[in-house]
């Protein structure tokens, strides 16, 4: 190491302690990041050590790659340099809690299974469920704008986040939302930070919207021999008075690794309310169904564990998350099935998504990083004549070197971002180049 990598590394000791500073090889090879070991791994164990952090690395002009569960760290781009890894999962603490209010403020390395242990006393939850959400810090669900089938119901992110504390690359801490103590001016600063994979600022804190848990909530799956006929249903019931909190559609992939009873393509559909208002919506969901020419099967909890395992990445496996309109959900099922096998006849192709919402999560293994590039490249073109996208979610970083994961931007929007990226860090410190257009 350089007399300068000493020097800043004790520096880094100075602020954080000896014991959360590692510069180790077997703590670097294992927050090794697309390839790139970093120089040092830094966990620091509050936000006035985190800004102490971030402003050294700032001054060094050192590229730090903040680090919540690590669940989404193959989303994106690689980044153009690894220097500071930024373990945050000690910054876990309860700031203030108002369950009459429904709103709670913690630090975004908190669990989310931590914050529902916390709830569940009071019946109430933070209603963002993405895959492996147990596991997930909150600061790392909303930095990734992570969500799952509740989304049709009580939105994602950016519908729960009432306010957020970070700290900007240079090691200020700035306020944005309620609870603003000092803000940024002329910025929806907590809209900015969802999404923005912490190229804007690391998330410290984050006060969030909760709901009250439902009373009652069962679930039904309708099964049909092809995606079209499924969507069918899912207009009739989106044209119903029914108010659905899932409303996810599977491939028959997926669901026979649920169960080998579930053939064809389905429909998984919850409903949460008072107890009588869930019978009576699930009486008339069985008329619905049965106008749809669908077999109606009532579901345990389970369904939702089994199906979150079926959709499960396997190791080396890429997920795509591809958007469209609601109306278009069906052939761009069959358009995906189609192109993998044409292009990648031995691909292993799960999919799910939000029927209402027409976003498809699809899970592909055995498939080589041409063939995916490929398909994800005929996908986009399809997709984007209604103003659709595909991501590259997690890929291999030879995917994710072959083809750009985010897709085409359009150019104001692309300006826009890179003005703010601009504003919020123009020495590119946080997770440089892992962002749209490699910002």
């Amino acid at each position: 190491m350089s007399v300068a990598g000493s020097s800043i590394g004790e520096a880094f000791v100075s602020i954080a302690g000896r014991d959360r500073v590692r510069d180790d090889f077997e703590a670097l090879a294992a927050a090794t990041v697309d390839g790139l070991r970093p120089r040092w791994v830094v966990r620091p164990a509050s936000i006035e050590q985190l800004s102490r952090v971030l402003a050294l690395a700032c001054d060094g002009r050192l590229g730090v790659i903040p680090r919540g569960a690590g669940s989404s760290l193959e989303l994106g781009n690689p980044p153009a340099r690894v220097d500071v890894v930024l373990e945050l999962a000690e910054l876990d603490q309860v700031i203030e809690y108002n369950p009459d209010d429904l709103t709670i403020t913690v630090q975004a390395g908190i669990s989310a299974g931590a914050l529902a242990s916390l709830l569940a006393p009071r019946r109430q939850w933070l209603a963002l469920d993405p895959p492996g959400i147990a596991a997930r810090t909150v600061g790392g669900i909303v930095a990734t704008n992570a969500s799952g089938p509740r989304r049709m119901r009580y939105g994602a992110s950016r519908d729960l986040l009432l306010g957020v504390r970070f700290v900007q690359a240079d090691g200020v801490v700035t306020w944005g939302g309620s609870k603003v103590v000092k803000s940024v001016s002329g910025y929806d600063v907590p809209k900015l930070m969802v999404g923005a994979l912490g190229t804007l600022g690391v998330l410290a804190e984050v006060t969030l919207r909760l709901h009250p848990l439902p009373e009652a909530e069962r679930s039904w799956l309708v099964l049909f021999e092809n995606a079209r006929a499924a969507q069918v249903l899912v207009e009739r019931v989106l044209d119903s008075p029914l108010q659905p909190s899932r409303l996810e559609l599977f491939n028959e992939r997926a669901l026979r690794l649920v169960s080998a009873e579930y053939g064809g393509v389905g429909v998984a559909v919850s409903i949460g309310s008072v107890a009588e208002a869930v019978r009576e919506q699930g009486e008339r969901l069985t008329v619905i169904a049965g106008s749809s020419a669908g077999r109606l099967v009532a579901l345990s909890e389970a369904f939702w564990s089994q199906a979150e395992s079926a959709m499960a990445p396997p190791q080396g496996a890429t997920v795509l998350h591809v958007a469209t309109l609601s109306d278009r959900l069906a052939g761009t099922i069959g358009a995906v099935e189609d192109a993998f096998r044409t292009v990648a006849p031995r691909a292993d192709v799960r999919l799910s998504g939000c029927a209402a919402l027409g976003t498809l999560r699809v899970l592909v293994s055995d498939a080589g990083v041409g063939e995916t590039a490929a398909v994800t490249t005929r996908l986009r073109a399809l997709v984007g004549e209604v103003g659709g996208s595909v991501v590259v979610a997690r890929g291999s970083v030879e995917l994710r070197r072959s083809i750009d994961p985010w897709g085409p931007v359009e150019p104001c929007a692309f300006a826009l971002m890179r003005s703010l990226r601009d504003e919020f860090d123009p020495g590119r410190v946080l997770n440089p180049g892992r962002y749209v257009g490699g910002l």
